[in-house]
C-alpha cells in the first residue's frame, strides 16, 4: 500500500470516527419533551390495543403530524421527510406489507409493523450502548403514538 493510499484511508476513517462521535454524543442527551397538541376528536383508547385504531382516520393524521413535527422531526425529519435527517425514513415501515395482495395477509404484516412501532417509540432505540432515540412510554399517550404512525402512513411514499 503506497504512503499516499494509506495517509487518504486513515483521513477517510479519522472523518468518519469524527462524525460518528460527534453524532453520538449529540443524541446521547437527547430527552423525550412531550408536544402540546389538541387531541379532541381522537375517539379515546379505553384498553391496550396491539393494532393502529386511528389507521386512515383524517383526525388522528391531523393530530399525528402536529405531534410528529414537535417531538419526531428533528430527527426523522419535517412531515416525515427524511432528506438530511440522520436517522431511517419512516414512511418505509410498512412498505412490504402493501405489496401484500392477500387481504389476511397483508393484515397480519401490519399487526407485526404496529407491534414493532409501538414497541420502538415506547423503548427507544439503544444500539451497542448508544441512544440513538429517547423511549417515549413514559412522555406520549398510546392514542398520540398511534396518531403518529398513522400520520407516518399518511405520507408513506409508493413501494
Amino acid at each position: 500500500m503506497t504512503r499516499r493510499l494509506w495517509l487518504s484511508l486513515s483521513c477517510s476513517f479519522g472523518l468518519l470516527a469524527g462524525c460518528l462521535a460527534f453524532a453520538a454524543v449529540a443524541l446521547a442527551g437527547e430527552v423525550a419533551v412531550a408536544p402540546v397538541v389538541d387531541q379532541s376528536g381522537l375517539p379515546p383508547l379505553t384498553a391496550e390495543v396491539r393494532t393502529n385504531p386511528y389507521r386512515a382516520n383524517a383526525r388522528a393524521i391531523e393530530v399525528g403530524q402536529s405531534a410528529f413535527n414537535q417531538s419526531c422531526a428533528r430527527c426523522h425529519g419535517i412531515d416525515a421527510n427524511p432528506a438530511g435527517a440522520p436517522a431511517p425514513d419512516l414512511r418505509q415501515l410498512n412498505r412490504y406489507c402493501r405489496r401484500i395482495g392477500e387481504a389476511a395477509v397483508r393484515a397480519a404484516c401490519l399487526a407485526d409493523n404496529d407491534a414493532y412501532f409501538s414497541k420502538t417509540v415506547a423503548n427507544g432505540k439503544i444500539i451497542v450502548g448508544v441512544m440513538h432515540m429517547p423511549p417515549w412510554k413514559n412522555v406520549l399517550s398510546p392514542e398520540l403514538v398511534w396518531a403518529i404512525q398513522a400520520f407516518v402512513e399518511a405520507r408513506a411514499v409508493a413501494p
